[in-house]
């Protein structure tokens, strides 16, 4: 088997939300944060043969890296074989416990109704995304007075805080204030997505253009009063 450069670029996100990760048979790959606050879910080109724990998922993309050429995996019971450097290099990578890792739930995700309903593209997730960090913005907040929904960067804890308002589409007279922390929100690989968020406490952002999810909880702070 080999990893194709997308199922790459994704494992290296994942690695962001959560050091290791249990890849199963299949071509679902599935991470979750080990606070509980972010799942994010992938279908994949390649098929999995069998399942397997990988610790620190960020040095295993390290070793595969070592190999300029799109090495050769093959799978044993306790260890996967990484073949390249034209086969000369086969470097032996040991799995471990599915115990030793926090792990998405086996029962797939019922996402509540959502009230909130928008697109976010690429450009606009950028530009919040460097707002945030160029105003060291540690929240980020879905916004809506009813008439307009716009993405702010903010700080909670502090009103002086600069802060930044991006208008994305127009409201449809709800009013609310959907709060998350911005280190979530990064773990996000860039892209366009549908989003959608519950007033109960959770979002649901779905590229457009890959087979690739992410379930956020919102924080402290969100409200939601539905207009007339």
């Amino acid at each position: 088997m080999k990893l194709s450069n997308e199922t790459v670029a994704i494992l290296k996100n994942f690695g962001a939300i959560n050091q290791g990760i249990l890849f199963k048979k299949g071509k679902v790959l599935k991470t979750m944060s080990s606070g509980k606050n972010i799942l994010a879910e992938v279908t994949i080109k390649e098929d999995i043969p069998t399942e397997f724990g990988i610790y620190d998922l960020n040095k295993f993309l390290s070793v595969v890296s070592l190999h300029k050429d799109n090495p050769t995996f093959e799978f044993g019971d306790k260890e996967v074989k990484i073949v390249g450097n034209k086969g000369r290099s086969k470097m032996k990578y040991r799995f471990c416990e599915p115990t030793m890792i926090v792990t998405p739930p086996e029962k797939q995700l019922t996402m509540p109704d959502a009230e909130i309903k928008f697109d976010l593209t690429a450009e606009d997730f950028d530009w919040v995304m460097r707002a945030a960090s160029v105003l060291s913005s540690p929240q980020v907040a879905i916004e809506s007075d009813g008439k307009k929904v716009s993405i702010v960067t903010l700080d909670l804890q502090n009103d002086s805080a600069h802060t930044d308002a991006l208008e994305i589409s127009e409201g449809n007279g709800n009013k609310f204030k959907m709060v998350f922390k911005t280190e979530n929100i990064t773990k996000i690989m860039p892209g366009s997505y549908d989003v959608f968020i519950s007033s109960k406490g959770i979002s649901h952002f779905k590229n457009k253009t890959v087979p690739l999810q992410y379930w956020v909880t919102t924080e402290a702070g969100s409200k939601f009063e539905k207009g007339n």
